[in-house]
């Protein structure tokens, strides 16, 4: 019976057609077909106007590194649902699309080395609804997931123990418009991956997760059964040298690794003053990015990480302004009045840039932000301290993932002792970065960017969210 259920699940997804003819081999046309959709975990168009998500970057890394020759074409589809039989029909040489390993897609695709673990959780709202703690407390609720993902499957095997369980497909939303559903009361609950949880939460603060869903799933790449190995050997080579040399790390870190920093109360307030207090500073972010080229977004989420968007904020320590700055710093941009908003934006801008351009060459975007964002806070001398002891205990010192793990060091003797710079608490930076990129990714999806009509700078490459066109 279960060998003619997947026949039967195979013609449903070839649409009973003809056998298509297989791609051209990519050793000869030296282009490269990849399937998607679009996702913050998968492939969109940032608010940067760049292309962005995991595995378009895993993909980018992967065709370049079988040479400079070969070029990409991304095949986006409308949802996951149309991804394996994108790729039964022949139409790409495999699917990079957050795709968990189950047991009905490996009797129809090949899947490579996992790279990412994920757990499936109940999404429910917290203003309307308890949270779920076992499968009995779904019966009789408004359950929604989109059709053809590995939710679907789970949900089907609670059903052979729980029959009262009951749920809705549908084809024509991905799982994040259907948490987004959730927030808006207009759902009870979906299903979703704990790290997409995180990131729709921070525009959904009202959204919360509870009731793991089995074990958790492994996230690989999919490809034809049939047909030339070379391609699927090289990317199984391609996902062991990058597990080892931190590449898949840093990329992971990347786009999840501050997703749950913020707390929900932190969110709230954040989209309150965003309608209420940013209108009236924009014209000066605009100002600080036309002078620095630094993302207004990015500026304005340092000013509220800093101080709330509040220009009178004074420390015990008189650190003062939107932008927090220090006595002796706001003296070596020319700051008058530190409580003066339009000067401290502007100086806070340039100093970040000052900071940036301190770094050296070989640590790369988006990294060279963070790491500047850190020095902000906590001074450059010693994000210095932080990268040699990064060094020293084997990890990459070009990269945040890496120095993120030092920084809190340098508040134990063991370690601050043997450093130029001695003691500082080292774990407020790493908070303070984090913060500032979530806050950034708020701002991008909700703010349009800005585009100056005489340019002096191109803005600073950082992802944010935003939909994307449907090819690249």
């Amino acid at each position: 019976m279960r060998s003619l259920v997947i026949f039967l699940l195979v013609l449903l997804l070839m649409g009973c057609k003809e056998a298509p003819k297989p791609l051209a081999d990519p050793r000869q046309t030296k282009e490269i077909i990849v399937v998607t959709h679009n996702g913050p975990s998968t492939y969109y168009y940032s608010g940067n106007n760049q292309y962005a998500g995991l595995e378009h970057d895993l993909v980018r890394n992967f065709v370049r590194e079988l040479g400079p020759e070969y070029s990409v074409k991304f095949l986006v589809v409308h949802n996951i649902s149309q991804v394996i039989p994108a790729l039964l029909k022949h139409k790409a040489h495999f699917a990079a699309a957050d795709l968990t390993i189950t047991s009905t897609r490996e009797h129809l695709v090949s899947f490579t080395k996992p790279y990412h673990q994920v757990q499936q959780q109940i999404v429910f709202n917290t203003e309307l609804s308890k949270a779920p703690t076992k499968v009995k407390d779904l019966f009789g609720k408004q359950i929604t997931v989109s059709s053809g993902t590995s939710y679907s499957e789970r949900l089907q095997r609670l059903r052979e123990k729980e029959p009262q369980l009951h749920w809705t497909e549908t084809s024509h939303a991905n799982s994040d418009e259907l948490m987004a559903q959730v927030a808006e009361g207009e759902l009870d609950y979906t299903v979703a991956d704990g790290h997409l949880i995180s990131l729709v939460q921070n525009y959904y603060p009202n959204l919360g997760a509870s009731l793991r869903l089995g074990k958790p799933e492994q996230v690989a790449w999919a490809f034809p059964k049939t047909g030339d190995k070379w391609l699927y050997d090289k990317a199984n080579a391609f996902f062991a040298r990058i597990s080892q040399d931190g590449t898949l790390r840093n990329l992971i870190d990347r786009y999840y690794g501050h997703a749950d920093r913020l707390k929900p109360v932190d969110v709230t307030a954040f989209m309150q003053r965003s309608e209420t207090l940013l209108p009236q500073y924009k014209r000066y972010f605009y100002e600080a990015q036309e002078l620095t080229g630094l993302d207004w977004r990015l500026v304005a989420a340092i000013a509220y990480q800093e101080s709330h968007w509040d220009r009178f904020n004074t420390s015990p320590t008189n650190v003062r302004g939107m932008m927090m700055l220090t006595e002796d710093t706001a003296d070596r941009l020319g700051v008058t009045d530190r409580l003066d908003a339009r000067q401290s934006i502007v100086a806070g801008a340039r100093y970040v840039l000052m900071l940036k351009d301190l770094i050296p060459d070989t640590v790369h975007e988006p990294d060279r932000t963070w790491m500047a964002l850190a020095a902000y806070n906590i001074g450059y001398a010693h994000l210095q301290d932080a990268r040699i002891l990064a060094k020293r205990l084997k990890l990459n010192p070009d990269r945040w993932v890496d120095v993120k793990k030092a920084l809190p060091l340098l508040g134990k003797e063991e370690h601050f002792s043997t450093l130029k710079y001695g003691f500082a608490r080292g774990g407020a930076p790493v908070v303070f970065v984090e913060s500032v990129r979530t806050y950034h990714k708020i701002l991008a999806r909700r703010e349009p960017r800005h585009t100056p009509i005489f340019p002096s700078f191109e803005v600073a490459g950082l992802n944010g969210i935003a939909n994307a066109p449907s090819q690249e």
